[in-house]
């Protein structure tokens, strides 16, 4: 492809959060390259930010996912933005089950080993944070303040929230 992917520190990440989320999505990936075990799936709701003085991506993953097992036996996972070319790869990724379909064989991207977690990276990514799980904890719909959050859980499948410190940070140059 001829790109460069260049580690920059946490505090040189320049982007736009919300629409990063919203509209540009990104591409969880739990698991160990090496074993060739991993899954991946495309999330559209978390966060980038600090806790307890470290640099951290939220993510959020419904039990019933095949990537949630993934998610909770490894201790990292990578998230991994793409092109605007790749958006059908990252609808597929989404919408489809990593229990039903080989979605790497299907979408054609490149797992890569990533530099210091297990989980892989995508050769075709434009942006590559590599995390540590450093927390998990449960939604709990008794919590929810706006009463308009629960039309998000017909199914009443709340989500597992997990914080990831970053550990690395790449982004094409």
């Amino acid at each position: 492809m001829g790109k460069q992917m260049q580690e920059i520190s946490i505090e040189e990440l320049n982007v736009k959060v919300h629409d990063l989320w919203l509209n540009r999505w990104l591409l969880l990936t739990s698991g160990d390259f090496k074993e060739k075990d991993y899954n991946s799936m495309t999330v559209a709701w978390g966060s980038l930010g600090t806790m307890w003085n470290k640099p951290f991506a939220q993510i959020v993953v419904r039990p019933n996912r095949h990537t949630f097992g993934f998610t909770e036996d490894y201790d990292n996972f990578t998230l991994c933005t793409f092109p605007e070319e790749f958006r059908h790869v990252l609808k597929f990724m989404g919408t489809h089950s990593g229990s039903d379909v080989n979605k790497k064989e299907h979408t054609g991207i490149t797992p890569i080993e990533s530099k210091i977690v297990s989980s892989p990276s995508f050769k075709e990514a434009d942006m590559i944070l590599e995390c540590r799980k450093i927390y998990f904890d449960d939604i709990k719909p008794d919590n929810f303040l706006d009463s308009s959050i629960h039309e998000n859980y017909p199914l009443k499948d709340y989500h597992r929230i997990y914080f990831g410190e970053i550990l690395k940070v790449f982004v094409e140059q």
